[in-house]
């Protein structure tokens, strides 16, 4: 069984993200991710968090390098002065030809610069190898759990290659508890079938971006819905996804999918 993580769009208000980050240490979560966003700094939003927190590990999830230079990220986490210790620092791709070479130079120059945990988000083979070859940890994002199991054997084709262990697995999945985060998710499913890359990837899978999402009208029901991804993975992160992004909304999913609440609180903070 994995370890459990809860993540938010680095958009979200400050004063949300703090009162989320706090609660989900509070909660037993291993670790607090932000998604960043044009319109949401990452690191700030991680920054906020860390000031409210102190045993929690804090994701990025993550810093594409067409808007995030590897000297820029250095620079943001010093002036931040995040806690390097509890820093999983995600970088990707973003958009545009030259992928696999951006995210290389990107992962070998923030290697040297920064000691903390890196993490490469991998969605097909090449980035999964590549991610095998570099990363501390791996971000998988929309995906199924039987295509979990594709994905760790490129991972570790990649790892293999470059005489290392496997790295370890993360992944967001999606969840929306309630009838009211319903159409908030589907929205954001439609959104990203729309991004070349993911297009790619789902028809991969051989599914559409709902297939790779939880949708719940009671809480006790999450137990058995995450059950397929936390037998996969080393670390399942609950990507929040309610009706407006309140609070109490946030809060109540927090509680409904907390580690402790679902029998894995053994694991968090460890």
């Amino acid at each position: 069984m994995s370890a459990r993580g809860f993540g938010l769009a680095a958009a979200v208000s400050h004063e949300v993200i703090r009162a989320a980050a706090a609660a989900c240490e509070a909660l037993g979560y291993r670790t607090f991710w932000v998604n960043d966003t044009p319109d949401g700094d990452g690191l700030a939003a991680l920054a906020t968090a860390a000031s409210v927190t102190q045993r929690i590990a804090l994701g990025v999830g993550v810093l594409p390098l067409t808007r995030w230079t590897p000297e820029r990220i250095a620079q943001r986490v010093q002036e931040l002065e995040l806690p390097l210790d509890r820093l999983r620092l995600g970088i990707g791709s973003g958009a545009g030809p030259g992928a696999l070479a951006r995210v290389r130079a990107g992962a070998l120059a923030l290697r040297a610069a920064i000691p903390c945990e890196l993490v490469i988000a991998a969605l097909g083979p090449r980035m999964c190898r590549l991610a095998g070859e570099l990363a501390d940890a791996v971000l998988f994002n929309w995906l199924t759990p039987a295509h979990v199991e594709q994905s760790t054997h490129w991972l570790a084709e990649g790892a293999t290659v470059a005489g290392r262990a496997l790295p370890r697995r993360y992944a967001y999945v999606r969840v929306a508890l309630g009838r009211d985060a319903l159409s908030r998710l589907e929205e954001e499913a439609e959104r990203y079938e729309r991004f070349p890359g993911y297009r790619e990837h789902f028809a991969r899978m051989g599914v559409r971006a709902l297939a790779t999402a939880i949708a719940v009208e009671y809480a006790e029901e999450l137990t058995t819905a995450l059950q397929p991804w936390e037998t996969q993975l080393d670390e399942t992160v609950v990507r929040a996804i309610t009706a407006h992004d309140y609070l109490d909304e946030i809060l109540t999913l927090a509680e409904a999918a907390a580690p402790a609440q679902l029998g894995s609180g053994g694991q968090a903070g460890s």
